[in-house]
């Protein structure tokens, strides 16, 4: 017996098997060709959200270029089939200029069905065995030898039973034959189906989910109709409406229920501060537990944990800016802390905190960046903990199974997109749950029942383009003057205009995993510099000259810098360190080449020489990212991820000031220096963030411009024309996220 897995999608009276390229009607197959098969998968894989007309056509015609007249009569042929264009029901929406929607309804289903092995028929088995017999050889001497020298007495013996014996044989060989046909006449029984479908469908992102401790409700984060506060709400599963718990204005986040059921846990974050507060699941007052330290918008998953026995939580925690986020335990009772991990210095620390059900072992996350993490258990009593993956790889939460022997995460590791993997604590075996173009993270697990609950989202980040004008645009221009310059149905990041404004270099996931891409200034002509396949890349920087573009990647499971021409070729890898090196940007005589990197002991500001040496420390109080001065005389920077202010050092060594830190400049990597002073997008409004300006012969800041849509946080996303004519900066043209659950995943 074996183990199939069918995976399927229904919508409306539909069945698409992703499996077996069939679209069913009921039982009734319906014939598609090869291409309009991969038309519907494409769409219905993105159900919901918009698919550029060229992304739809790379993904259905890869490497083969093809006119847009085809994709266009691939959809016609579909909205036919399935009756969009004559019944009240349309399933394929045109965007007008842009592409197509899935818009009915979709429930991913996969289903396990039970096979039986080939059956060999007698003939098959005596033909089988000629066939062994052929290409071996003779029977082995050994064998023939042993019966040349049998006693007659033996012989006989041989004889008088040999002929009752076959009769046996016969008999036998009868009866497991209609053994066999009776069985394979009666319908074998399944596995159970694991069906997936969505929790919550609103509008906005709703993540983070919670089961409640007999798994029937969920408590989880949404952001509203408006898509501008993030609160608690609980939903009964089954139910249409959730129930509201928390309304303040500050972003409300990380629920966790009591084991009880009597309480739930949760965070309330602003950018300085955070705060735990305990509700109950009914609503009413909130009863303030601790103050933490704030770590949006960083960590993205659950980060709180009841104990079995429900008299501490645990959560990360550290008592200054500089020192990496350790596990504390805070008491129900009284609020005190006590802390149980101490991560290595220089990293982002241990994050994702969650107690087995079965016993007191705690599992959480240790990252040396956002980027590079891995899973470590505590055991009771035990001082170290111990490892329990080696990806090194960015993870967004984790969740015990109810018998506390698997850990089910969400993790990059395989590719770009962050999947769903399950990993025994016994034996480190590990399966991957999940596989698809959206990102999923914060999984969640009922301790009854069985259902596996996790967010799924899908983000579309492009590259618009702003004109400051010959002004520099110093004064408030509307955000609808900005225009869409580079985009994909994917992410874009990271892009930077070369020296001589006729290019722009920049990150993008298009081709399935994040490449260094190069464009015309106008945004076309559109190619791709490197084929890393798989590893996460980004952070794209061109030489003073335009010959060369910097990257960091996480090539080979360890982030370095790597170079690469601007006309194509492999990349040469610069750094060698075993800590962190990422970030990179160069000196404007194009000798060196700065990076962050954690080789001290703390992520701190170097730089190497371009052709590659010995790196030299220029911060000793934090750094990250930043950029040398247009004169080349001073080195801007940030000091951290998630960290406010924008500082700057002599080239030469010297002190260490604070330039600016107005509505936390520099908090996101959105930040670019001109001669004049430092473009910056703030960090002040979530939902619609500005555009800001220093100028360093006034010290006055102005602001340019005020957006409509979100930024992506966590990349870099501003630049600046050689000129100071243009602004380059990344948005989220869609970022949604709704909560999926999984019956019956193990």
């Amino acid at each position: 017996m074996s183990q199939t897995a069918r995976h399927l999608y229904e919508f409306g009276p539909f069945r698409l098997d992703a499996t077996e390229r069939l679209l069913l009607r009921g039982e009734q197959h319906i014939p598609l060709t090869p291409k309009a098969f991969e038309t519907l998968l494409v769409l219905v894989e993105h159900g919901g959200h918009v698919i550029e007309k060229n992304e739809l056509m790379k993904k259905v015609w890869p490497n083969t270029f093809v006119e847009e007249v085809n994709l266009a009569k691939n959809v016609s042929s579909l909205r036919k089939i399935l009756g969009g264009e004559t019944s009240e029901q349309l399933y394929i929406e045109t965007i007008p200029k842009r592409g197509y929607r899935f818009i009915a309804g979709v429930r991913e289903v996969w289903a396990e069905q039970a096979t039986s092995e080939p059956h060999l028929s007698e003939a098959e088995v005596i033909n089988d065995r000629e066939d062994e017999t052929a290409d071996n050889g003779p029977p082995q001497a050994s064998h023939a030898g042993v019966m040349s020298v049998v006693e007659p007495t033996r012989r006989s013996l041989l004889k008088s039973i040999a002929a009752p014996l076959v009769f046996v044989v016969f008999g036998a060989s009868v009866a497991v034959g209609l053994w066999a046909l009776l069985s394979r006449s009666k319908p074998r029984p399944t596995a159970p189906l694991y069906t997936i479908g969505p929790v919550t469908s609103l509008a906005g992102t709703e993540d983070q989910a919670a089961f409640s401790p007999d798994g029937k409700q969920i408590a989880f984060v949404w952001d509203g109709a408006n898509e501008d506060n993030r609160d608690i709400y609980v939903k009964l599963l089954g139910a249409e409406q959730p129930l509201r718990l928390t309304t303040n204005p500050a972003a409300d986040t990380d629920p966790t229920w009591s084991p009880d059921g009597h309480d739930i846990a949760f965070l309330r974050q602003t950018a300085k501060s955070a705060e735990l507060f305990i509700i109950s699941p009914l609503g009413g007052a909130e009863r303030k537990l601790a103050d933490i330290f704030p770590y949006r918008p960083v960590v993205i998953g659950n980060t709180l944990s009841y104990a079995p026995d429900g008299k501490f939580l645990v959560a990360p925690d550290k008592e200054s800016q500089d020192e990496p986020f350790g596990i504390f335990a805070i008491s129900v009772e009284s609020g005190e802390k006590t802390k149980l991990t101490s991560p290595p210095g220089g990293s982002l620390g241990d994050l994702f905190p969650a107690y087995s059900p079965a016993s007191k072992t705690l599992a959480f996350v240790r990252s040396l960046s956002i980027a590079a993490a891995d899973i470590y258990l505590l055991s009771p009593g035990a001082s170290e903990p111990q490892r329990l993956t080696i990806d090194n790889t960015s993870i967004r939460g984790l969740s015990w199974t109810s018998d506390g022997k698997e850990i089910v995460f969400a993790s990059r590791r395989g590719g770009s997109n962050y999947s769903l993997w399950k990993i025994s604590t016994v034996d480190k075996a590990l399966e991957r749950l999940t596989a698809n173009e959206r990102d999923v993270y914060s999984p969640t697990i009922s301790h009854q029942g069985n259902r596996l609950s996790y967010t799924q989202s899908l983000s579309d980040a492009n590259v618009w383009q702003f004109d400051l004008g010959k002004t520099k645009g110093l004064a408030q221009r509307p955000a609808e003057q900005f225009h869409k310059l580079i985009a994909s149905s994917l992410e874009e990041n990271g892009p930077q205009y070369s020296s001589d404004g006729k290019h722009i270099v920049f990150a993008s996931r298009r081709s399935g995993s994040f490449e260094i891409w190069i464009c015309d200034a106008d945004g076309t002509n559109a190619r791709q510099l490197t084929n890393i396949s798989g590893a996460l890349t980004g952070t794209p920087r061109w030489s003073p000259d335009d010959r060369q573009v910097v990257f960091d990647s996480w090539l080979g499971g360890k982030a370095a810098i790597y170079v690469v021409n601007a006309d194509g070729g492999g990349p040469r890898r610069l750094t060698f360190d075993a800590d962190e090196d990422v970030t990179p940007s160069w000196s404007r005589d194009g000798r060196w080449i700065y990076f962050g990197c954690t080789r001290s002991g703390s992520m701190q500001i170097w730089k190497i020489p371009a052709e590659g040496g010995a790196p030299v420390q220029v911060t000793k109080r934090g750094g990250f990212e930043g950029f040398e001065s247009a004169d080349g005389q001073y080195f801007y920077y940030a000091k951290g991820r998630a960290m406010p202010g924008i500082w700057r050092v002599p080239v030469t060594g010297g002190e260490e000031t604070l330039v600016v830190d107005h509505h936390q400049a520099g908090l996101w990597r959105y930040w670019a220096v001109t001669g004049e002073g430092i473009y910056f997008a703030t960090a002040e409004t979530a939902s619609h963030p500005l555009v800001e300006f220093f100028n360093f012969e006034t010290k006055k800041i102005t602001t340019i411009a005020k957006l409509n849509k979100p930024l992506f946080k966590t990349d870099p996303g501003l630049a600046v024309s050689p000129d100071e004519k243009s602004l380059l900066l990344v948005q989220m043209d869609q970022n949604g996220s709704d909560i999926m659950l999984m019956e019956n995943f193990r």
